[in-house]
């Protein structure tokens, strides 16, 4: 699994200002930070790049209007080369529809997705911070991890699960949606302002369910879906595809985070291993989707397909009942502690939601906003059409510490955290070593001058050969430090690792 932020940018005092240059320069202000030689000067690797294929069964990318989309498509991508960094932990550091992105690099657990979620911020803030002292350099950008401008804009905060090719999309959509809708309980980011431009009156749950229009689709930015169809695997595509979820929040919260992908993630292994029933279907998904986000008291009853009626809570405890059962079926006892603990938190969180939500005011992003606002608002006397409030919910996403909200909390003892003391400070340099981001990140650190491009599939070198040379990294849970790291240790250079691999030492 792995995550993809899109930060918001601005420069004070200039609201006109030229997106794609400002996030161009952030991403050029951190790769100057990188060892000269290294990862700033590898390119990434569009070979297999394939945004246009549909998991229905049908590509874009071919002749007609379909393909002139996608050239389209790629060369806003090949543009967007100069600020296009591939980091040493892994991860993807370029500018995508005019912001700064960070991909993280591929995990295996929640814990971890957290960790490198959270080192994403960390190399957003250096990239800043480098800016007064970065010639030809805008010295004063300003970053917020949160998806919407509140005038009619929305960007991304997207997941990415590895998936068996063999469970059939439909199965997927089916099961998925019932459970992107109400989700949201436990991830949302909160979020002042009802509609895509923000004027409606009042407080919801998410940045970004009013932005999203239809069920099933391609599309990220016209008329987002509730479960995207690109089928772009990224590994092995006769085995896997990788699950594209483009509906959650950008998070602060750890916890918010670690609940998004560990309930996703099991819930997927549900439906991979056929265990869940067809009776949570909605009725009207993407209008539910909005109601349910527009009601912070948690008690719309959203109508389900067969004329029931239930609660996003009680929605989620049903796919929390079956995700303990289907747990204690295939695991017993021997569940890890990480499996244990999605678990645990995930009862927890909704039991205290229908009790009371400000009891999860320590945990989870929209309720710890939805407080800091109505302590403005009582101490202030103002209404929900204050602009002020509007200002201090960007303020809760501002990445510097000293200026976000939502680190103000950190610092007081506020905010619940899961991550040990420097873990997300590690994790900006050093890759996850039970992945393919292994070999990757691990090769621009040894041979960064080597390495002429990469991607989440393949490092290519360039080791003096009259043509490069491309290593696949088809089989994303190979690469990992215990089957290439006394390979990487005795390979002194690119051309030693390119002989080794060849010779099969």
């Amino acid at each position: 699994m792995g995550t993809e932020v899109e930060y918001g940018v601005s420069l004070p005092g200039q609201p006109s200002a030229n997106a794609m240059l400002l996030s161009a320069q952030v991403v050029n202000s951190y790769a100057s930070t990188l060892p000269a030689g290294r990862a700033r000067r590898t390119s990434w690797d569009f070979e297999e790049e394939s945004p246009l294929r549909d998991a229905r069964g049908f590509d874009l990318g071919g002749s007609g209007a379909g393909g002139a989309i996608a050239q389209e498509f790629i060369e806003a991508e090949e543009d967007a080369g100069m600020a296009n960094v591939i980091l040493p932990n892994g991860a993807r550091l370029y500018v995508d529809h005019a912001h700064p992105e960070y991909s993280s690099p591929e995990v295996t657990n929640p814990l971890d997705a957290v960790r490198w979620d959270k080192a994403g911020e960390l190399v957003m803030l250096e990239a800043i911070r480098r800016l007064p002292n970065a010639p030809g350099m805008h010295p004063a950008i300003n970053l917020y991890k949160n998806n919407t401008d509140n005038k009619g804009a929305s960007y991304g905060a997207h997941e990415n699960y590895l998936c068996r090719r063999d469970t059939p999309f439909a199965s997927l959509v089916r099961h998925l949606v019932p459970f992107f809708v109400t989700r949201q309980v436990m991830c949302g980011a909160g979020r002042v302002g009802l509609g895509q431009d923000g004027r409606g009156v009042g407080f919801q749950i998410t940045q970004r369910a009013d932005f999203f229009e239809v069920e099933v689709g391609l599309e990220t930015t016209l008329k987002p879906p509730i479960v995207n169809t690109r089928d772009e695997p990224h590994a092995d595509a006769d085995r896997y595809r990788r699950l594209h979820v483009i509906i959650g929040d950008a998070n602060m919260s750890e916890i918010s985070t670690y609940l998004k992908v560990g309930t996703t993630a099991m819930v997927l292994a549900m439906i991979e291993a056929n265990f869940l029933a067809d009776d949570l279907a909605i009725s009207q998904p993407v209008r539910e989707l909005h109601e349910v986000s527009h009601d912070p008291s948690l008690r719309h009853a959203i109508g389900l397909a067969d004329g029931r009626t239930i609660t996003a809570l009680d929605l989620q405890g049903e796919y929390l009942d079956r995700a303990r059962k289907f747990v204690d079926d295939r695991l017993g006892d021997d569940v890890d502690d990480q499996t244990r603990d999605v678990l645990d938190r995930w009862e927890s969180v909704l039991n205290r939601l229908a009790r009371d939500p400000m009891q999860l005011a320590g945990e989870l992003d929209w309720v710890a906003k939805l407080r800091l606002l109505e302590g403005y608002r009582e101490r202030d006397g103002l209404g929900w059409d204050a602009p002020r409030l509007q200002l201090v919910d960007l303020q809760y996403s501002d990445v510097r510490p000293e200026k976000g909200l939502y680190h103000r909390l950190v610092s007081r003892g506020a905010m619940q955290m899961l991550l040990a003391p420097g873990a997300a400070e590690s994790a900006v340099n050093a890759p996850p070593e039970d992945t393919r981001a292994f070999f990757r990140g691990e090769c621009l650190r040894r041979y960064g001058p080597s390495v002429a491009a990469a991607s989440w599939d393949s490092v290519i070198f360039d080791i003096g050969r009259e043509s490069l040379v491309r290593v696949p990294m088809l089989e994303p849970q190979r690469g990992t430090r215990a089957h290439v790291g006394e390979l990487l240790d005795r390979c002194a250079t690119a051309a030693d690792l390119i002989e080794a691999l060849n010779s099969g030492r």
